[in-house]
Order: C-alpha cells, then sequence, then structure tokens
C-alpha cells in the first residue's frame, strides 16, 4: 500500500489546480466484480463541467471482498478473493463543448486479511452468511463450472495492468452530457479479470440542482463487448445500465451522496442466478471539498441484486481536481 500511496501522491502533485466554484457530483463509478468486470465497458460517468486549457483528473482505490458460493446438479459457482482496482482518470477539452477522457488502471487478486474482521461485523449485527461460515478465514477460490462441461478456474494475482480506456465526450447542455467510449484490452490479469477484446460504450449523464444543498445524477448507457475466452458460449454481449443518485452538502464543505446503480445481466443459461441476473448495488459515502478545489471521498459499495452476497463490501477512497 506504500507504493500506492506515492502514486497517488505523485499524480496529485502534477494536477491542475480547479475552479473551487465549478459545480460537483458524484463519483465515477464501474462495477469490480471480475464475473462482471471482465464483461463491460460501462458504468457510471459523472456529468464533467467545462475547464478549458488544462487537464484535470482523479485517482480512486477499490477494495472489494467478495464471496459466493452456488452448487447446482450441472453447475457450480465459487469466489472467495479480495479485490483491488486503482483507477486513474485524467480528461482535457478539446474545445467549448467536447472532451477527451483516458482512463487507465492497475488491480490485484488476493487471498486477503478481511474474513476475521467482517465475520466480527456480521455477527455484531447479528447477521449470518453462510458462504463466510463454510470457507475458512482469508483463503482465496475463483472456479465456475457451466453445463456441458465448460468452466473456468482463476488465481490470485499481486498486481496485474487493467485495460485501457479512451472517450469523447460532448456536453450537450449545461446539465446533460453524453460519453462515447472505447476499451482497449491490454490488461495483463489473469483469465476471468480480463475482458480480452474491446468494449465498447454510450453514457448520456443528467445533472440537475434541486435543493441549494442538494444535487441530482443519473446516467443511462447503452455497450457492447464480444464473447470471448472459456465461458463465450454463455456470455452476453449487448448490455444497459442506469443509475440515479444524489448529493447532499449538509455542512460546510462536506456532503453526502448516494448512486444506486443497474447493469442489465452479463451471462445467460448457466443455471446460476449469480451469473444470469441483473446487477444492482448501492454506491455511498462522504464527499470533502477543499479550498484548493480538490474533492476527497470515502465510500462504500454494497451489492443488492442478485440475491446472494456476492461483493460483500466495497471500500472506495478517491480525489479529483
Amino acid at each position: 500500500m506504500t507504493r500506492l500511496a506515492i502514486v497517488l501522491a505523485a499524480l496529485l502533485a502534477c494536477g491542475a489546480v480547479p475552479d473551487p466554484a465549478a459545480a460537483q457530483g458524484l463519483p465515477a463509478y464501474a462495477p469490480i466484480n471480475p464475473v462482471a468486470a471482465s464483461r463491460t465497458g460501462l458504468g457510471f460517468e459523472p456529468l464533467r463541467p467545462s475547464r478549458p486549457g488544462r487537464w484535470v483528473g482523479s485517482v480512486a482505490l477499490d477494495y472489494a471482498s467478495t464471496v459466493e458460493h452456488v452448487l447446482l446438479p450441472e453447475a457450480r459457482y465459487d469466489l472467495d478473493s479480495e479485490i483491488l482496482r486503482l483507477h486513474l482518470r485524467a480528461a482535457r477539452d478539446l474545445g467549448a463543448s467536447a472532451f477527451l477522457e483516458l482512463d487507465a488502471s492497475v488491480g490485484g487478486a488476493y487471498d486477503g486479511f478481511l474474513d476475521g474482521f467482517l465475520n466480527w461485523y456480521h455477527r455484531a449485527l447479528g447477521i449470518t452468511l453462510e458462504e463466510r461460515e463454510r470457507r475458512p478465514n482469508d483463503a482465496f477460490l475463483y472456479r465456475i463450472e457451466l453445463p456441458g462441461g465448460v468452466g473456468l478456474r482463476g488465481r490470485p494475482s499481486a498486481l496485474y495492468v487493467g485495460d485501457v480506456r479512451a472517450a469523447v465526450g460532448v456536453r450537450l447542455t449545461r446539465h446533460l452530457q453524453t460519453v462515447a467510449s472505447l476499451t482497449l484490452p491490454t490488461s495483463t490479469a489473469p483469465a476471468g479479470y480480463r475482458r480480452g477484446v474491446p468494449a465498447a460504450g454510450l453514457v448520456t449523464t443528467v445533472r440537475l440542482p434541486i435543493a441549494r444543498p442538494l444535487v441530482y445524477e443519473g446516467s443511462l448507457g447503452l455497450g457492447y463487448t464480444p464473447t470471448h475466452g472459456d465461458l463465450a458460449a454463455f456470455q452476453r454481449s449487448a448490455f444497459v445500465s442506469a443509475s440515479t443518485g444524489a448529493r447532499w452538502r449538509f455542512w460546510g464543505r462536506q456532503s453526502l451522496y448516494a448512486n444506486l446503480f443497474y447493469h442489465s445481466p452479463y451471462y445467460h443459461d448457466t443455471t446460476i442466478p449469480a451469473l444470469d441476473r441483473r446487477e444492482m448495488s448501492l454506491d455511498f459515502g462522504w464527499i470533502l471539498a477543499t479550498r484548493a478545489g480538490r474533492e476527497w471521498w470515502i465510500g462504500l459499495t454494497e451489492d443488492l441484486e442478485p440475491s446472494g452476497p456476492g461483493v460483500d463490501l466495497v471500500f472506495r477512497l478517491g480525489v479529483s481536481n
């Protein structure tokens, strides 16, 4: 984690100081569950204010604890790991209404260290997760077995490079933008974490001030990712996403935010509900806007659907300028 802190500090030192009066919305969001992230290029795209003549960007660190166990007569799905993603984003205006956006990331998949804490946390709340009870603490397992003998076995990875994404956005009005993106298959991640093919996406975002301290932000996305790899026969290629959320400035420069993200199913006919059903996640947390114009956020993400624990919890830390 020391290396990540150095990277974060270096990127911020190189960043331009933005206009502190610029309107701000919600943090960007993208799925981190490997069975989802390896299929889609869609996520939530916040509305980007105009910043002529300079680069702006963000650094976001997500750390997820995953747990899933499904055993059926013809299929099996086990996911027990902890996943790290350090996401870097930079953008620059191309004119009065258009901008260029570039994304890169590094990640890792680990045995982990959070299981003991999460077991205590669940017991304190009176919650029992059978998936956690049946697995040893801090042990890695990523296995998918599907009808017809099709399967995938994931393995841990200390560090890998993620896919590179390029996007062009157009501000249609002060409150509406559209971003077209192409994600290139540059990842060095093991099978089960990478897409392996290009992914295209089109996301339209609206931001509406409801009252002086309250801002609404929502999006609608369309995506396409060709089938690829061991699970190609069960993969969907066309996707839809949507989000709805709000940010409430409750005191000084501090705000609370919540964002509900929907994504259409990634797979079909696997007989495993956690793979064949839609995804619904709630991203929420706290934002601090500094006098220099940067914004720091600390957040959590909970998977609400499909049924089952899936991604148990995602811890989020980020900064934008």
